[in-house]
């Protein structure tokens, strides 16, 4: 087996079982291993500390597999892992009618660089890394045999390029039948249809449901303003939980459209509980404009994009998350709530905590903490792997002046 050699004094994260080795932590490589091939990762002295996935084209050289010497992985402890991944979300997550859940995310269930969600029993794969494209037909096969209704590739993603891989032929059928044009899922009480051709990521934000439901909880009453609303999650949510009116404003038509059809499954076709809008523009644009009109809301959800691929770039968007927050903080009314989140793995929780306190200084305005929110449970975090925690947020609600509150 190709052997990957450190540098005197780098192996002390690969004991303590971080999955990342650096370009700069390698001293030298013996072989030549293939692009996402199998490599044996040893200490200066020799000695094998364990057995990860190659590639010669990304900062990251080597993503484990396995520590130790135990096991070597193959294609049969490959199908392993994903059978255990899938078995730490259920006994039987892909024969439950409607339910939309992640079976496997990534480096914190031991395949680093795979996510596997599952919509109605529909897999859709996003292979990221190197070792994910090399195992590709294990991890096609381990889903098949625990029941997928077939397996959708959604590889569309800039995390390949990085990687050396090739980045056509990235999307289709991978096994087992076409999925429908839309699926739906159930989040409790609301239903969704989910677009795995075209939507974002694997089709949907399963990551979101526990946020979901908790800010559903506080929109009984308020004028809600859902930004980046994609397909409508959040705002659904509101509206379920007695909003008196929900706005979706997003940038794609696309997207809106869809979610006008999940307001229609939430209705059920017969008078809507409260009023609904759909305001296709640009957000940053859109807020700017309803500050100048003078408009206000009792609630805002903001739920952008990732600003930041890589810590580099965590700087520019920070000045991108102070700008939108300190927006929406103006539009807010007295005892207002605004719910604030960043999908940006560079961003820790502290770091979106200082700018959105920066953001109200600067609004001149005084918000309480009432919620901290984090990716759902079947997004799990290793303990060994932190940036796996990519997903957090702020319940916040402003403050009320004492004449207000008599």
């Amino acid at each position: 087996m190709d052997k990957v050699f450190l540098r005197a004094g780098r192996e002390r994260s690969v004991e303590r079982r971080h999955p990342w080795i650096f370009s700069g932590a390698v001293e030298r490589v013996e072989g030549t291993p293939p692009l996402g091939g199998t490599v044996a990762v040893c200490d200066a002295k020799g000695r094998t500390l364990g057995y990860g996935s190659w590639s010669l084209a990304s900062q990251i050289r080597v993503r484990m597999l396995a520590f130790g010497t135990d096991r070597v992985p193959d294609g049969v402890y490959v199908r392993e892992l994903v059978a255990a991944s899938l078995a730490r979300r259920g006994a039987s997550p892909l024969v439950e009618p409607h339910r939309g859940v992640r079976l496997v995310h990534g480096e914190s269930d031991g395949l680093p660089g795979v996510v596997v969600d599952a919509y109605d029993g529909w897999c859709v794969v996003q292979l990221a890394s190197a070792g994910a494209e090399y195992w590709k037909d294990e991890i096609v096969a381990a889903l098949l045999t625990a029941g997928a209704k077939g397996v959708y590739n959604r590889s569309d993603v800039d995390a390949r390029r990085r990687e050396g891989l090739d980045e056509t032929e990235t999307t289709g059928v991978l096994a087992g039948g076409e999925p429908p044009e839309r699926i739906e899922i159930h989040e409790e009480d609301i239903r969704f249809l989910v677009d795995v051709r075209h939507g974002h990521k694997t089709g949907f934000y399963l990551d979101q449901r526990a946020a979901r439901a908790q800010v559903g909880a506080f929109a009984a009453g308020r004028e809600v303003l859902n930004c980046f609303s994609y397909t409508g999650g959040f705002g659904l949510a509101c509206a379920a939980g007695a909003a008196k009116c929900v706005e979706n404003l997003d940038l794609s038509q696309a997207a809106l459209d869809l979610a006008r059809q999940n307001f229609d499954l939430l209705f059920g076709g017969g008078v809507a509980p409260c009023p609904v809008s759909f305001v296709c523009a640009d957000v940053f644009k859109q807020l700017r404009l309803y500050r100048d009109q003078g408009r206000s809301f009792d609630m805002i959800v903001l739920d952008p994009p990732k600003f930041a691929e890589t810590k580099a770039q965590l700087m520019r968007a920070a000045r991108g998350y102070k700008d939108i927050n300190l927006l929406a903080m103006k539009l807010l009314r007295p005892g207002g709530v605004l719910a604030t989140f960043s999908c940006s793995g560079a961003m820790t929780p502290e770091f979106f905590e200082t700018i959105c306190r920066e953001a109200a200084w600067d609004a001149k305005r005084d918000f309480q903490i009432i919620a901290h929110t984090q990716q759902a449970v079947d997004h799990p975090v290793s303990l060994n792997f932190p940036e796996g925690a990519y997903l957090k947020g702020l319940i916040l609600r402003g403050a009320v002046a004492p004449e207000q509150a008599i």
